[in-house]
């Protein structure tokens, strides 16, 4: 007397690959924040410590925003255009150079 033979066992979504990366992309939405806004004091204090990290070579902690994401990281600086928005980073784990722009950064703070 068992009637489940006939019926298709159910699958999981990670067994689906388009429907799980469709998920993967509504979680991840689901997840994002707005970049948050900083006032002109931020602004220049961020700068400030950029440029401080620059000229002593001191290791800072870097919080930016990418693809609604707040991300933190660990390095040193290696270059600094505040007219340009930009700013070389070399991460501290990867060692890798990293372009970055000055709008993205959060916070800056040494380690």
């Amino acid at each position: 007397m068992d009637h489940y033979r006939g019926m298709k066992k159910w699958r999981p979504f990670a067994s689906m690959p388009e429907q799980y990366t469709g998920l993967q992309e509504v979680i991840n939405k689901q997840a994002e924040v707005p970049q948050p806004l900083l006032t002109e004091e931020q602004m220049e204090q961020i700068n400030f410590t950029l440029i401080e990290a620059l000229h002593t070579n001191k290791q800072v902690y870097l919080t930016y925003y990418k693809n609604g994401q707040r991300i933190t990281d660990t390095g040193f600086i290696q270059f600094v255009d505040s007219l340009g928005d930009l700013f070389i980073f070399i991460d501290e784990v990867f060692e890798l150079k990293n372009k970055m722009r000055l709008s993205e950064l959060i916070d800056v703070r040494f380690t």
